[in-house]
């Protein structure tokens, strides 16, 4: 097999363009970080990834704060790069699974936090990942996606035909948005809940809080229609990021959602609890997912077995290609459902996410499939970002009420997402 003879990394920093709050915190930029890896043979890639302290373990967040969290993020993906020269390449899996444990110690230590979370980890080593995915692939003669992901499906891949775009309404975004963005045809809105409105940490606050935010995007949309959901209106999914304490506190949003006709819209609610105080949700009106409490396959089988969970995030821009082909598989295994979700990703990750999720069927609740993304509503600089990207002017990059179409030209190229340029 080849061996990795080099590694580089570059980054860059990304303004946002307004605070984008969830988790109780706050973010103002993003790190963009690029991968890249040559072999002996002259094979070569890289793989992007962008840098979400606040998302990936917020204890490191409040320790650090964002400039201290980005480094200390950066120094685990360079320290990962270090380790791979030298290393013959394997199925990447099997790598990642022989990095993980040891950036953990290190990240333990760099940070000087004793519980840091995998999700930090595995933030670090996305573009790695990716970048051992892209030379795999070319020295086995260049396998498709599809190939790719079927020894991890329990049916053949699906090729959608079409995707909708699910837009993000963090604790910043004016409820005026949402208008907006249904008129451009969106369907399902993924809405941060888990505000800290006092900055006390006081729930009932919080409580109050998401509920009147639902309230207002509500009646903003209740009066939609739409032919893309099976309520034939614009439906939620709610995201709580672990803010949530008890079932019981839950149980009181969803009776708010209740009682101002929203319950039916909601389709999905997101990690309500932290990970370390994971309970029940079986019985709950909604289906409940798991995103970063799922750092593997073991993860994602307990959420489900355990505790009643009924969908998976997956995360290949966030968590690793590994790691999500592999939470995939535990979900087909148990009947749950998955999607994509965002990490607000510049372009040429949204093409790796938008080809994920061309792959899954739709969520129950919608007629059409969907994925996050959510860069064009938070980067300032998302313009230039697209013209680097290595789409170009795809027509598939070009959403048409609020839909983006793919056809043959788009899964004969896998949507550009192995393009080194």
């Amino acid at each position: 097999m080849p061996v990795i003879r080099a590694c580089s990394l570059t980054w860059k920093r990304q303004p946002l363009k307004r605070g984008f709050g969830f988790k109780g915190g706050s973010l103002t930029e993003l790190w963009l970080v690029r991968c890249a890896l040559e072999t002996d043979t002259g094979l070569a890639a890289w793989g992007q990834s962008v840098q979400s302290v606040l998302w990936s373990d917020g204890a490191v967040f409040a320790r650090w704060g964002q400039e201290r969290g980005n480094e200390l993020m950066l120094s685990l993906t360079r320290r990962a790069l270090s380790w791979l020269e030298g290393a013959p390449l394997r199925y990447p899996p099997e790598m990642l699974r022989d990095l993980l444990p040891r950036l953990m110690e290190y990240g333990r230590e760099t940070t000087d936090t004793p519980e840091l979370r995998p999700t930090f980890a595995l933030n670090a080593l996305t573009g790695v990942d990716w970048a051992l995915w892209k030379l795999w692939r070319q020295a086995s003669g260049g396998p498709g996606f599809d190939e790719l992901m079927a020894p991890y499906l329990r049916r053949p891949p699906v090729r959608s035909q079409a995707l909708g775009l699910i837009p993000l309404l963090s604790y910043d975004t004016p409820p005026e948005q949402a208008a907006a963005l249904a008129d451009r045809g969106c369907y399902l809105f993924k809405i941060k809940i888990g505000s800290d409105p006092g900055g006390l940490g006081d729930r009932e606050q919080m409580l109050d809080w998401d509920g009147e935010r639902l309230a207002a995007i509500h009646a903003l949309l209740k009066d939609r229609r739409t032919s893309r959901t099976d309520c034939g209106h614009p439906v939620y999914y709610l995201d709580a990021n672990g803010r949530y304490d008890t079932r019981e506190r839950v149980e009181r949003l969803l009776d708010r959602a209740d009682s101002i006709g929203a319950l039916e819209r909601i389709v999905l609610l997101e990690e309500p609890f932290p990970e370390d105080a994971l309970q029940d949700v079986s019985g709950l009106p909604v289906p409940v997912a798991g995103d970063e409490s799922a750092h593997s396959a073991a993860d994602a089988a307990a959420l489900m077995d355990r505790y009643g969970y009924r969908v998976m995030a997956l995360k290949p821009i966030a968590k690793t290609v590994s790691v999500s082909l592999e939470v995939l598989r535990a979900a087909e295994e148990r009947g749950a459902a998955c999607f994509c979700a965002d990490l607000t990703v510049p372009p040429v990750m949204v093409e790796l996410n938008r080809r994920f999720a061309a792959a899954l069927p739709p969520l129950p609740g919608l007629r059409v499939g969907a994925f996050e993304t959510n860069g064009e509503q938070n980067y300032v600089n998302w313009a230039e970002l697209t013209s680097r990207g290595q789409t170009g002017d795809a027509p598939w990059t070009r959403p048409w009420d609020g839909l983006c179409h793919l056809g043959t030209e788009y899964y004969r190229h896998d949507g550009n997402i192995w393009t080194e340029g």
